[in-house]
């Protein structure tokens, strides 16, 4: 008598533990980071890193649909390092030129061993139209809250700050730290002293400007700044609007 074939499903496999697809996922992006520097953002394929990580073509593109999520992830992960070491200084320090010293001191420790990389990456970046710049739609989540952690360095500190400032001041510091980034990227002294030195006697200007910024003598250049800035945000939201 034969016996009855018995259909059955196939063994569902098991999601790896949560560690361990951790790890993949840095290993592979810690391997992109590196054949960005060395090859260049073009020429260093999704297969080529997944060669170089020892990770099959499918499973990197599992954990990073393309290389530019992959740029996010390291966006995301210099935020959080940014986040988590900051925000510590803003809790510790009371004064505005003291918060903001130490947390830009803090931001640029935080990307030194990004260097060699960061120029690689700025070639591409620095495309209006890439969604790797900084000032993209795929980068406003990580933009906003930079944004949100400059507001808190104002917060409560000793400084008056007029009402109509403060709303502007915590996009204009992140301005001004994508500036100071900038010239990090380009400066070839040793060990960036060059930038460490600018940040510093900005960061001295900048806290004296926004202490002076509620006198009366300062209302009238107050004002045509903040004009100046609503303009531009009108006039970038109309060429948004007309594409």
């Amino acid at each position: 008598m034969r016996k009855r074939a018995i259909d059955r499903k196939p063994r569902e496999t098991a999601p790896p533990p949560a560690k361990k697809s951790d790890e993949t996922r840095s290993l592979i992006l810690e391997t992109a980071l590196e054949l960005f520097t060395e090859r260049g953002y073009e020429d260093a394929t999704m297969r080529a890193i997944a060669e170089e990580a020892g990770v099959a073509l499918g499973n990197t593109y599992y954990y990073f649909r393309s290389k530019e999520h992959l740029i996010q992830a390291f966006y995301d992960r210099l935020h959080e390092l940014n986040r988590e070491t900051c925000m510590p200084i803003i809790q510790r320090e009371d004064t505005l030129k003291g918060r903001l010293l130490a947390v830009m001191r803090q931001i640029l420790s935080n990307m030194e061993q990004y260097h060699r990389f960061a120029g690689v990456l700025f070639r591409t970046a620095a495309n209006p139209h890439s969604p790797l710049n900084p000032f993209s739609p795929q980068s406003e989540a990580v933009r906003n809250e930079s944004i949100e952690w400059f507001a808190e360095v104002l917060r409560g500190t000793k400084t008056k700050i007029p009402a109509d400032l403060s709303r502007e001041l915590p996009t204009l510091l992140w301005l001004y730290q994508m500036g100071i980034v900038l010239f990090w990227i380009h400066d070839r002294s040793p060990k960036q002293i060059k930038t460490w030195r600018l940040m510093e006697h900005t960061v001295e200007i900048i806290t004296r400007l926004i202490s002076m910024a509620s006198m009366p003598l300062m209302y009238p250049l107050r004002k045509s700044t903040l004009r100046l800035l609503a303009a531009l945000r009108d006039d970038d939201f109309s060429r948004q609007t007309e594409r």
